[in-house]
């Protein structure tokens, strides 16, 4: 009973620590105020009437300079952050009410992020990218600029901005079809799953996210691997959505007893998953015991979302849109 105890109070220690994104960040020396450009609201646009946050006030970049980080945001961080910022498909925060985000002001908080990843329990992990300083600084200044066009703090885009659609169709269709040779083929066949992939999808950006990610991404589905289900598709419009399989485990008790089912929660101290008939079973773990598999269906994608270049990705991408 006193090590029940004791591990419940560690777990909500644990809890503690990282409940909230960013709240645990050192505080920022805040800068003085400053003025906006021309034409700019007081506190960078936050706030009605004018009535911004002094702590988040910060003149905007050159549009060069946004304009370039908004071209990096894209290729790296919008499949995760989302096109509006407020999250993507790969679950990443919402970087508009992000504290971290809004305490930054030319990036040098963002940076470490960027740089080091963040692998936190009950936060989105997110894996360091390879991007120099002065890129980041470029991100962090067209995510200030999409901030500041807002019409309220946590408000959507002024009515009538349009998402610029880039063009990303620039890698070279044969290296992409090497690449996919030699890291996707064991698992998707562009004759079965993947046959007619880009029929399904209304632009290559949208293709280009739904591969990286391994799912959706607001497609026809990217398939479920080679025969299963997806195999074939053709293109055919009508086909709804298909469900992202979940990530299952299998759980083996000391005694020989085996649990199956949907993974709903793992942590040092128990996990908890989905029987078929619908009930939740909730083992205490202790190290190694219970013995815990769990498989993963976009495992894969996964492990090569950290090793990906961006010529990596424009290649497969640049092959994929050629198979219709």
């Amino acid at each position: 009973m006193r090590n029940l105890v004791l591990a419940a109070a560690a777990a909500l220690f644990v809890s503690s620590i990282y409940s909230g994104v960013g709240a645990q960040q050192p505080p920022v020396q805040q800068p003085p105020v400053q003025q906006p450009p021309a034409g700019q609201p007081p506190g960078g646009g936050r706030g009605r009437g004018g009535q911004g946050f002094p702590a988040q006030q910060r003149p905007l970049a050159s549009p060069e300079v946004i304009e370039r980080g908004g071209t990096l945001y894209g290729i790296n961080c919008r499949l995760c952050h989302g096109a509006d910022l407020r999250g993507g498909d790969l679950g990443g925060i919402n970087l508009l009410r992000s504290q971290l985000v809004l305490n930054d002001q030319n990036g040098e908080l963002i940076y470490p992020v960027v740089h080091e990843g963040r692998n936190k329990p009950g936060l989105p992990a997110m894996p360091p990218l390879p991007l120099s300083e002065p890129d980041v600084q470029a991100i962090a200044a067209y995510i200030h600029s999409v901030a500041a066009r807002m019409a309220g703090q946590g408000g959507p885009p002024p009515p009538g901005t349009a998402a610029m659609e880039l063009n990303i169709v620039v890698g070279n269709a044969a290296a992409g079809q090497k690449y996919f040779a030699a890291n996707c083929a064991s698992c998707h066949s562009v004759d079965g799953d993947l046959r007619g992939i880009a029929s399904r999808y209304s632009s290559p950006m949208m293709l280009q996210n739904a591969w990286v990610a391994g799912g959706n991404a607001g497609g026809r589905g990217f398939g479920g691997g080679r025969g299963g289900p997806g195999g074939g598709g053709g293109g055919d419009d009508a086909a709804p959505a298909r469900a992202a399989k979940p990530v299952t485990v299998t759980v083996t008790t000391a005694d020989g007893q085996r649990y199956e089912g949907r993974l709903d929660r793992i942590d040092d101290f128990y996990v908890s998953l989905i029987q078929s008939d619908g009930t939740t079973k909730v083992l205490r773990r202790n190290g190694s015991v219970p013995a815990v598999q769990i498989t993963d269906p976009l495992e894969g994608h996964k492990k090569l979302l950290v090793k990906y270049t961006d010529k990596d990705i424009h290649d497969v991408t640049a092959y994929l849109v050629t198979l219709k």
